[in-house]
């Protein structure tokens, strides 16, 4: 009765499942602060840490330099995937953080890059049907096949996104009181406003940093969950119309026209895991880049003030 039940729920393969601990897991054991200890979206996200860190070092061994003993061919990236990951990693890098960060880019690339690589591969991971060959292959439990222990979406559940964002925030409040200091850290907090406003302003510009790194959990969160969704729903049509007609020829026929519009959304699901792991990075990027002190927007402000004075900038002729 579960697997018809779990069939006809589109939700079913995006929600996450206990493993240990909590009601339906697969395994009786302790719980933690009244959750499972274990989930397969935990177990998701350690195979997708491990997975997207084997590959990116080894792109990295392909992209750096080789022996003087390979001549020119020394300077080529060898391998496919790794050649992929050099060019997404220059643009990235050269046409997004660069322009936003300046000179601080060296110093959150690597924090921007994992974020980029690390959702994109938990995105990539939920379009590989890892559950349906579990639910295919796998024991039984209590005489039904619910096993379940990796795949899924990751990325479809909030509390993942939610862990994302608040290593986002850390990083753009760490950097708000490196480049503007203490003083100019509270100085963001007030927006330069009369110390009569300040009641009004400080809640809000609080809740405006707590809003930022929310609507990147929602955002990714909403985006994943809707389209693996409506994957499901598009999947279950050729059982709905069986179960109300029980007419092999509108079953096939209205199977054909699911199956077709499925795999065009499995495309458009490829291009939404690339765009949303994309917009995750970028709009980190911007909220850092808010929070930075650039140097030449001091210069140029103090060039607009000796102008307005009727001075020259020092060196002129």
């Amino acid at each position: 009765m579960l697997p018809l039940l779990a069939a006809s729920n589109p939700t079913h393969h995006v929600m996450d499942k206990p493993i240990i601990g909590g009601e339906g897991a697969l395994f009786q054991g302790p719980e933690l602060f009244g959750q499972p200890t274990l989930t397969m979206h935990m177990v998701t996200l350690v195979v997708a840490a491990i997975v997207s860190l084997l590959v990116l070092l080894r792109a990295a061994k392909s992209i750096s330099t080789g022996d003087e003993g390979e001549g020119m061919y020394r300077y080529l990236t060898k391998g496919r995937v790794s050649q992929l990951i050099e060019v997404f990693t220059l643009f990235l890098v050269e046409n997004t953080i660069r322009p936003i960060l300046k000179e601080d880019t060296r110093r959150f690339v690597p924090i921007l890059l994992s974020l980029f690589f690390f959702v994109l591969t938990c995105n990539l991971m939920g379009l590989i049907p890892f559950l349906d060959v579990q639910h295919v292959i796998g024991p039984d439990v209590d005489g039904q096949k619910i096993w379940t222990v990796f795949g899924g979406t990751a990325t479809a559940n909030l509390s993942v996104t939610l862990g994302l964002a608040f290593i986002a925030f850390i990083a753009i409040q760490y950097q708000g009181f490196r480049s503007l200091g203490v003083k100019g850290y509270l100085s963001h907090l007030t927006g330069g406003a009369p110390l009569a406003l300040l009641p009004m302003m400080v809640p809000l510009e609080i809740a405006g940093m707590l809003i930022k790194p929310a609507a990147l959990a929602i955002r990714l969160f909403a985006n994943m969950f809707a389209g693996h969704t409506m994957m499901a729903v598009l999947a279950m049509f050729g059982m709905l119309a069986y179960q109300a007609t029980e007419s092999i020829a509108v079953t096939g026929a209205i199977s054909v026209v699911s199956i077709i519009a499925a795999i065009a959304i499995s495309f458009l699901e490829l291009f939404v895991a690339f765009l949303q792991a994309f917009i995750f990075m970028f709009l980190t990027t911007v909220f850092l880049g808010q929070m930075t002190h650039h140097h030449e927007h001091d210069e140029h402000h103090e060039h607009d003030t000796d102008a307005a004075k009727g001075l020259e900038p020092a060196g002129a002729h």
